[in-house]
Parts: structure tokens; sequence; C-alpha cells
């Protein structure tokens, strides 16, 4: 990741609406959530939401999959990863373990 992405990453998630839409995803796991039921979860009219998930979208953290009429969304927990590391390559000695646990391809 390079400093514009994290740029646009970070941005995305500075609104209060897009960081619980994000944190939601990410308790979610791999099968995601429906955009219907993160509005609903989080109090926010439809339209609204969808326009908090393009702006994630665009900054690459999460990803829509079409399942029928239901568009699904996942966190993209590469674009996390690679977002934390962004963040922390700097640090001295001790931030190499998370640095370590959280890039990892396993």
């Amino acid at each position: 990741m390079d400093k514009t992405e994290a740029l646009l990453a970070l941005a995305a998630l500075s609104q209060d609406t897009r960081l619980e839409a994000f944190r939601l995803l990410v308790q979610a796991g791999p099968q995601g959530v429906p955009a219907g039921e993160i509005a609903s979860q989080l109090g926010t009219v439809q339209n609204t939401m969808s326009a908090h998930l393009k702006v994630l979208d665009r900054a690459g953290l999460v990803r829509a999959e079409r399942d029928g009429r239901i568009i699904r969304y996942l966190v993209d927990m590469n674009a996390f990863r690679d977002l934390l590391a962004y963040l922390m390559e700097d640090c001295p000695e001790l931030c190499q373990p998370v640095i370590q646990a959280a890039t990892c391809k396993c």
C-alpha cells in the first residue's frame, strides 16, 4: 500500500457511519452482510448507506457481491492488513510481531 491508498482508506474510515459499517463487516467475516441489513442494524436509510458503502468500496476496504437481488458487502481483509502494515511499517522492533501477524498470508 502506498501513501495515496492509505490516505483514501483512512478518509473513508473517518466518518462515523462508515466506520461502524466497516466494523460490522469485520465482525461478519467472510459471509458478509446484505446492504439492507447493514442499513437496518446501523439505523440508516438504505440510499444513504449505499453511498457510504460505495466510499468504502472505492477506498478498496470492502467489496460488493451480488447474490440474486441482494448486494452483499464483505471486508477486503488483504486491504485491511495492508493498511495496518502501512501504518506500522516505520515502527521500531516493538511493532514487528504485530506487522508479521497482520500481514500473514495464512
